[in-house]
This record gives C-alpha cells, sequence and structure tokens, in this order.
C-alpha cells in the first residue's frame, strides 16, 4: 500500500492505495508525490514534492463517482479512520480519502456550498430572464464560454492564476470532452429557452440514469443497488414530463440531449486522463472552456446568425428596456462563478458529500424558480419532481 499527501489540503488529507485498489483512476487525476509517517501521538506530519496538479472536474459528483474502500490505520490502542476525498473542480468521484476537518474547516465547507447554490440560483433566474425577452439560445450559450474564457485569459495574464502548461496531446485528447460540453450546454439552454426552468431541471436529474445505461451497454458494470435507484429516477422524470402544464418537445428533447452529451462527455475526460500534461482543475475548465468556444461560435452564426440577433435585440430593449444588457452580462458572468466555485469547494470535501450538495443545489434552483418566476405546478407535478430527485440522492449513495 502507497501513501501520499492530497494537492490543496495541507495536513489534512491522506491518499492511501494498493496495487489492486479501483483508485487507479484517482492516481492518474493526481501528479502529486509525498512521504508521510505516523506516529503514536497520531500528528501527521506532510512532506509533498512541488508537482502539477492533474485533475479532471468531471469526476467528482454525480454523474461519475468511482467505487471507494474506507481504510483505517491502527497503532496501539487509538484508531484514525480516513474518509473518502475529492480535489478541484464539473460534471466525478475519486478514490482519496480525507481526515475529518476542524469546526472552522466545516464552516468554510458551508460557505462554499452557500456560494455555490446562490449563484447557480442567480445564473439560472437571468438565464430564463435573458431567454424570455432574447430567445436565442445559441448565442446566450456563446456568450456564456466567451465571458468565462475572458476572466480566465485575464487572470493568466495578471497572473492571478498560473497559466497551465499545455501541449498537442494534450489538447488533443481534450477536444472530444469539450465537443460534448458544447453539446450538453446549448442543448441545456434550448431547453430552457423552451420551458420552465423547474422542468428542465427535473428533467437533468435523469442524468444518472443515462450515466448507468449507457456505461452498461459499453460493458461496465454496476452493482443492484445502482440499477435499483435508477426506478425513482426514471418513474419520476416520467411523471413529471407527463403532468407538466407547459409541456414543450423541444424543450423536454433539450433537456434529454444535454444529459447524454454530458455523459458523453465524463467518458470521454476519463479516457482522456492520461494523455498530455497535467492542468490543475480550475485551469482545466477554462481550456475546455475556450475549446468549446471555438466549436460553438461557427455553429451559432449558422443556426441563428447577426441578423436575427440585432432584430431581437431591438424587440428586446423596446419590451425590457436597456436593462437586458446587464441581464446578459449577468448570466454569461454567472455561468462561469458558479462552476468555478463548485470546483474550489470539490478541494475541501468528498464526492459522496459533493454529490448530496449537487442534488440539494438542483431542488434550490427548481424551488427558487417556481418561486420568482410563479411557475404553475400540480400536486402530482410536484411528486413526480421529488421522486426524482430522491432516486438521484439514492443513486449517489449507492454508487459510493
Amino acid at each position: 500500500m502507497a501513501m501520499r499527501a492530497l494537492p490543496g489540503s495541507g495536513l489534512g488529507a491522506v491518499c492511501c492505495q494498493s496495487k489492486r485498489s479501483s483508485s487507479s483512476v484517482t492516481r492518474t487525476q493526481y501528479g502529486v508525490h509525498g512521504s508521510r509517517a505516523l506516529s503514536n501521538s497520531l500528528k501527521i506530519p506532510v512532506v509533498a514534492a512541488a508537482s502539477k496538479l492533474s485533475f479532471n472536474p468531471f469526476f467528482a459528483g454525480e454523474a461519475l463517482a468511482v467505487r471507494k474502500t474506507v481504510p483505517v490505520f491502527r497503532r496501539g490502542p487509538k484508531t484514525i479512520t480516513a474518509q473518502a476525498a475529492s480535489s478541484s473542480d464539473a460534471g466525478e468521484g475519486t478514490g482519496d480519502v480525507e481526515i475529518p476537518k476542524p469546526a472552522m474547516g466545516r464552516v468554510k465547507i458551508g460557505v462554499y456550498f452557500a456560494t455555490w447554490w446562490a449563484l447557480n440560483v442567480v445564473f439560472n433566474i437571468y438565464n430564463k430572464k435573458v431567454l424570455n425577452a432574447y430567445p436565442f439560445p445559441w448565442l446566450t450559450s456563446t456568450l456564456s464560454l466567451l465571458a468565462g474564457s475572458s476572466i480566465m485569459l485575464i487572470s493568466w495574464a495578471l497572473r492571478i492564476v498560473p497559466a497551465p502548461d499545455v501541449d498537442a496531446d494534450f489538447w488533443k485528447g481534450l477536444a472530444p470532452v469539450a465537443l460534448a460540453h458544447t453539446i450538453g450546454h446549448v442543448a441545456a439552454t434550448v431547453s430552457m429557452s423552451k420551458v420552465a426552468v423547474s422542468f428542465t431541471h427535473i428533467i437533468k436529474s435523469a442524468e444518472p440514469a443515462f450515466s448507468v445505461i449507457i456505461q452498461t451497454l459499453l460493458g461496465e458494470k454496476f452493482a443492484m443497488p445502482v440499477y435499483l435507484s435508477l426506478l425513482p429516477i426514471i418513474g419520476g422524470c416520467g411523471l413529471a414530463a407527463a403532468t407538466e402544464l407547459n409541456f414543450n418537445m423541444t424543450g423536454f428533447v433539450g433537456a434529454m440531449v444535454s444529459n447524454i452529451a454530458f455523459v458523453f462527455r465524463n467518458i470521454f475526460s476519463k479516457k482522456g486522463m492520461t494523455t498530455g500534461k497535467s492542468v490543475g482543475g480550475m485551469n482545466y475548465y477554462a481550456c475546455l472552456s475556450m475549446l468549446s468556444l471555438l466549436f460553438l461560435t461557427p455553429f451559432a452564426f449558422a443556426v441563428e446568425g447577426p441578423s436575427q440577433w440585432v432584430a431581437g435585440w431591438e424587440v428586446a430593449k423596446q419590451n425590457v428596456g436597456p436593462q437586458i444588457f446587464w441581464w446578459v452580462v449577468a448570466q454569461s458572468v454567472f455561468y462561469h462563478l458558479y462552476n468555478q466555485v463548485s470546483y474550489m469547494s470539490l478541494n475541501e470535501i468528498s464526492p459522496l458529500t459533493f454529490s448530496i450538495g449537487n442534488t440539494m443545489k438542483r431542488v434550490t434552483v427548481i424551488v427558487s424558480s417556481i418561486i420568482i418566476f410563479h411557475t404553475q405546478v400540480r400536486p402530482i407535478n410536484a411528486v413526480g419532481a421529488a421522486i426524482a430527485i430522491i432516486g438521484t440522492f439514492l443513486y449517489s449513495q449507492a454508487k459510493q
């Protein structure tokens, strides 16, 4: 069994791996080496060598969770239990472990979660307000990626964030991930332009079901509790869709396509982890946004085009006023910020905690959007949504 220090965790994390451990994905993910000694006083000094953090954000959350073991270290009568942990930023799961955080650490995690949920709610509100007044989802999706790419380029130029050292192999490995990310992002935005925010997020809660089904078709096996957890997800989403007052087929298909695309994004991301140089979570997402922007921009011009954008903009200014500009800026900036904060929170929490947080985030978005936009919801529709959300939570538990 080999032990090493986790990046960004100071003295608070331990990583244990055996030669036959299922955390081979994690060994690829992190390019950090270190040594650790356990003393009788249970102090754990860490000597971490300078190294790059290799992190894939899509292995920490709801869609891809790797089975983990919980190792226990014993010396004499005292016991240290190391719990599963993860590191930095979208869509999941590692085999690393963390020592329970002190009170201040838990407060920090709470702040991260509250900020993540708040930013996500604000993004969804402004995104929907923009799409209601200016229904051009392809342009809106492009501007979201442009804002995030610009923020990161400025951060690199000012050295607020160290620029990544990448090579051609890195970009080749990232290309299919970015393509799937682009499809998933624009499909979700198209869905939001046609149906209520709450309905889009209810359908998107079915992503775990698509993940299991697609990976099963590709030859991966899952435990029976994982398959059973899909029943409430599929049943709840089906019930919610069948009883939706403002059902729209384009909106429904958009959310479904987004689910499928994000599953393939995670699969391609896993395959591309061993190619190219190591890149940290925040910079990985920045590179992903930039490459996705290159993919999406020509299609935005082809599908919608400047003439429609200009004409639609004049109509939006007449109906809404000059604040439409600030709505567009807000939805674009908050899209990047909520993703960035979610990645930062992963430095401090385990994949299981993140999955639970992500489920609660979806509940927060659904409830807040219903209140803000006065969305009419039938009781049977609310029951379907609740069943789907509970199923997503059970899935995250079964995957751990």
